[in-house]
């Protein structure tokens, strides 16, 4: 009876393991026809250098990462094209010394995005203001001192790392139409 029971539980498995479900970062909501994907340069409002290059370069290493697509910094010969804009960029105090002077603060990107299928001209996936915030601490030198290059090698770091989360979820959004 068991035997049974344990066989009849395996082609049961078998039977619904087609049902579309899939694990979260393989699953993909575009049209099959969508093979090449454009995602050009994105643009940048903000005072902060070269930030676009990173957040750009974030995206289209997370969607060659997921290897279905071929991606090409073209925004022409595409069936999909990703648009960016960094709208804003804010550094904000968020903590402060026994000295009143700042010793954490919280980094955040905003920006507009647009996911559209080249061949309908409609927009698959958008989001017109995208945040993304990190915090990092403040390096001091000897003394106490605010170590300039530290302070802004720890920015640098921040950019980084809230780079890889904007792409993972913007990519992941676009894929799995959440």
């Amino acid at each position: 009876m068991r035997l049974l029971t344990s066989v009849c539980l395996f082609l049961v498995a078998v039977v619904t393991s087609g049902c579309g479900y899939t694990l979260a970062g393989q699953g993909s909501f575009l049209p099959e026809y969508v093979e090449t994907i454009g995602v050009p340069l994105f643009g940048n409002e903000t005072t902060v250098f070269e930030v676009e290059q990173m957040l750009t370069q974030q995206v289209r290493s997370e969607f060659i990462g997921r290897g279905q697509y071929r991606v090409t910094p073209a925004d022409t010969g595409v069936d999909a094209l990703l648009t960016g804009t960094i709208n804003g960029i804010t550094i904000t105090p968020a903590t402060f010394s026994a000295g009143q002077q700042a010793s954490r603060y919280v980094f955040s990107v905003t920006a507009a995005i647009e996911f559209r299928d080249v061949s309908t001209n409609e927009i698959l996936w958008e989001n017109p203001a995208l945040t993304f915030s990190d915090e990092y601490d403040v390096a001091t030198g000897s003394g106490g001192e605010i170590d300039v290059a530290l302070f802004f090698g720890q920015q640098s770091n921040t950019i980084e790392r809230i780079a890889g989360d904007f792409a993972e979820t913007v990519v992941s959004s676009i894929l799995e139409a959440f």
